[in-house]
């Protein structure tokens, strides 16, 4: 069960194979919102991996040198600063590539950063005798910051399977430059199209706002549907201009031993930040809420047998009974 190194400075911890395939549930769950079951057909690598012997792994791994595998930046990068490289690493590429072989595969596709993967994928068809793949390679979106990749661990990120409001809100949080990139990478509207809502922002003709309720609307269209695109703006709408508390909070119970629980911790437990720090953090700036009231302790301890709304930034919110 290993772990992806791309991008990666230190080396990844194994997956059980119990969470490999919990991942690769959810992963399913995903993709379907996009692909369509019936024509589709998912396969995991172990059909094909578990048969190859030990002598067969040696002759995989006598068709690439250490030297080629030094050439990816990200194990370059740790070799000249001495960081460790385990042995399983320099596998990855090519246990990913022989997926190809045993695949057969004429297109491949994946992010500009699987660039060295998925040529490795050609190397090896060449090498059983089959004809290489074409590499279809798509760039990386940045996330909500419009910094760095869009990730979960990072907390920059649009999940597939977020509700039609999440999803909404994040998209008009994005900044107005980066409003043009999610349009590139995202939106299925021409570029001509694009570029003229482009011209009109530039001449003061239209408020950016408005352009970016139009790709929210697309977005949120696709992973869902119309009527929850149109309730999801509306939602919106009442929330940021007129201040309106959501009524389709979902409602959490959480149990606690103790008679209290820090602020920072329930925050963090029903996933409305990332980790407590940044609960605190948060905090600290203003943009922690409780029945619509700011908080202003960082250290407030919230009561068992109490029922609150909880809201953080402009759209996150969670209804939440402690101890119940």
């Amino acid at each position: 069960m290993i772990g992806d190194p791309s991008g990666k400075n230190t080396t990844r911890p194994p997956l059980s194979k119990e969470e490999v395939l919990a991942n690769a549930k959810t992963y399913e769950e995903q993709i379907f919102k996009i692909l369509i079951p019936e024509k589709t057909k998912i396969a995991f690598n172990s059909q094909w991996l578990q048969k190859l012997t030990p002598i067969d792994m040696i002759k995989l791994a006598a068709t690439y040198t250490v030297a080629r595998m030094l050439e990816r930046d990200d194990f370059h990068k740790r070799y000249q600063e001495n960081k460790p490289i385990a042995i399983h690493e320099f596998l990855y590429p090519l246990l990913q590539g022989y997926d190809s072989v045993a695949l057969k595969t004429d297109i491949e596709l994946g992010g500009s950063d699987q660039k060295f993967n998925l040529l490795m994928g050609r190397e090896l068809q060449k090498h059983f005798g089959q004809k290489p793949q074409i590499v279809l390679m798509m760039p990386l979106l940045e996330g909500l910051d419009g910094v760095q990749k869009m990730s979960k661990s990072l907390g920059n990120y649009i999940g597939i399977n977020d509700s039609p409001q999440e999803m909404f809100g994040k998209l008009m949080s994005i900044s107005d430059e980066l409003m043009w990139r999610y349009f590139e990478l995202l939106s299925f509207r021409s570029l001509t199209e694009i570029n003229k809502w482009h011209e009109e922002i530039k001449n003061n003709e239209v408020n950016p706002r408005d352009i970016k309720v139009k790709l929210a609307l697309e977005i949120v269209e696709r992973f869902h549907n119309k009527a929850a695109a149109l309730q999801a703006h509306e939602e919106f709408n009442a929330r940021f201009q007129r201040g309106v508390i959501p009524d389709n909070i979902d409602t959490i119970t959480i149990n606690i031993n103790a008679d209290e629980i820090p602020l920072s911790n329930l925050l963090k437990q029903v996933n409305l930040v990332p980790s407590t720090s940044e609960a605190i953090r948060l905090i600290n700036q203003g943009g922690v809420k409780i029945d619509g009231q700011k908080v202003e302790d960082q250290g407030l301890r919230i009561k068992k047998n109490s029922e609150h709304i909880y809201q953080v930034g402009k759209r996150r919110f969670a209804k939440v009974k402690v101890g119940f």
